[in-house]
């Protein structure tokens, strides 16, 4: 069997394609992955059990602490991250096998009901003292570090816009101890809801969720000067069984990345 390689287009589907299932006999798979990756992930899984006859028991949550748990003895068979960085630091140690792009994201800003906020003057609102801004807990869950990227942007179009974001903005999801939504509830279209932010740099696939939740939330696009694209990793740990490489390879085949795609990610075998 090939080793599970780090490489881009054609050739994963090509590298891969040896782990294609054989479905001989039925397993257990243990997912842990990003959280921006549920509904999509559980449809891939759900289509993967279909194809193979195996079970896959999921866990989602941010990143970044899903990391920490596997690193600390969490048992977990495959690691779908928000980053490269995440999966890469297990593979580093030891722990997994080398680290494989399989989905694209990028960032948005959701933006309650009523605040005018257009994508050429986004970087002014979120500066403006009376706009609140939400957004993930860096190191802990990538979309907060990506957030930072965007600051860092904004540094270059504003000099002191990077301190003054940085200062102002408000980690409201993603950190060991934030605060749940209820259930059914998508976090950040929910933190909006109730007022905690008026404006969130989120994932654009999470804002599209929790725009169909919330109706009169709205998605502004980030100008092209604070754009910051999201490149999610996945990488099989040492050990794992044939099957959890087969479901490796379904996520990166054309049905798993079909889902993925559905649901507003870009694919990461382009």
């Amino acid at each position: 069997m090939k080793p599970f390689l780090q490489i881009a287009g054609a050739g994963l589907i090509a590298c891969l394609a040896p782990l294609v299932p054989t479905m001989a006999s039925a397993d257990t798979i243990t997912l842990f992955a990003a959280g921006s990756l549920k509904a999509a992930l559980t449809d891939v899984a759900k289509a993967f059990e279909v194809a193979s006859g195996n079970k896959v028991e999921m866990k989602f949550g941010p990143s970044g602490l899903l990391k920490d748990e596997i690193a600390g003895g969490a048992r977990a068979d495959v690691f779908a991250s928000a980053n490269m960085e995440h999966p890469k630091a297990l593979h580093d140690a030891g722990k997994s096998a080398s680290v494989v792009l399989f989905a694209r994201n990028r960032l948005c800003a959701l933006v309650k009901p009523g605040l005018s906020i257009e994508s050429a003057g986004l970087l002014a609102r979120m500066l403006d003292a009376n706009v609140k801004l939400g957004i993930s807990t860096p190191k802990a869950d990538p979309s907060g570090d990506y957030a930072i990227d965007v600051f860092r942007k904004a540094e270059a179009l504003k000099p002191g816009a990077q301190a003054a974001l940085e200062s102002k903005a408000l980690q409201l999801t993603g950190g060991k101890d934030s605060a749940a939504p209820p259930a059914g509830r998508t976090v950040y279209g929910w933190h909006v809801a109730e007022g905690r932010a008026d404006t969130f740099l989120t994932y654009c696939t999470n804002a599209l969720a929790a725009q169909k939740e919330n109706p009169g939330q709205q998605i502004v696009a980030l100008p092209e000067a604070l754009a910051v694209g999201a490149d999610y990793g996945m990488t099989v740990m040492n050990g794992a069984s044939p099957a959890a490489r087969d479901f490796a390879a379904f996520i990166v085949s054309s049905p798993g990345q079909a889902i993925l795609v559905g649901y507003g990610f870009s694919a990461g075998t382009k």
